[in-house]
């Protein structure tokens, strides 16, 4: 048997690279996925669907972007780093919608969990009813704050802005 060429050794931790940055990416979807499907339940919907996953930047509409909802999309080589989304929330009886954009970090047996310009908080691994529960209370106590402050803000001759992370949308499109 030959002796690894340097090469070699590059290709092998290149290799190992690849599969975590797999592994990553896997975790933190299905956090996503979980949260988004699980959120709209919390919101208790009545069987309309209330959350997609949304790109964390740029431009969007309430409808699914699949793997396209992640930070990661389009990127070719699969970076192993933090990750992060968006959540098209629906607020209103209308058709109105704001993005939540998290951003998701695998360290070791949990994920943590950062709301843009929010609380930072660990989510452990596997993931559990229970510990998605305390994530749902979070996004919703978030948005409240949220909408709350603005609304404080103007009836107090202050119309605050959009610093939180959060762009509202409206849509005709029978999603709501």
């Amino acid at each position: 048997m030959r002796d690894k060429t340097r090469f070699d050794e590059l290709a092998d931790v290149a290799e190992r690279y690849g599969e975590y940055s797999l592994e990553n990416y896997a975790v933190i979807r299905s956090v996503a996925e979980n949260i988004s499907t699980g959120f709209c339940r919390f919101l208790g919907s009545e069987g309309k669907i209330c959350v997609h996953l949304v790109p964390p930047q740029g431009a969007w509409s309430p409808q699914p972007y699949r793997s396209g909802a992640f930070s990661v999309s389009g990127s070719g080589f699969l970076p192993l780093g933090p990750i992060s989304f968006g959540l098209a929330v629906r607020v209103s009886r209308t058709g109105d919608w704001t993005r939540l954009v998290l951003g998701c970090t695998k360290k070791g047996h949990h994920v943590e969990i950062a709301i843009a310009d929010g609380p930072v908080f660990d989510l452990d691994l596997p993931l559990d009813e229970a510990a998605l529960d305390t994530v749902f209370v979070r996004l919703h106590d978030h948005l409240m704050r949220w909408f709350g402050d603005q609304a404080d803000l103007y009836e107090n001759g202050d119309y605050g802005g959009r610093a939180i992370g959060f762009d509202l949308i409206h849509s005709d499109d029978g999603s709501s």
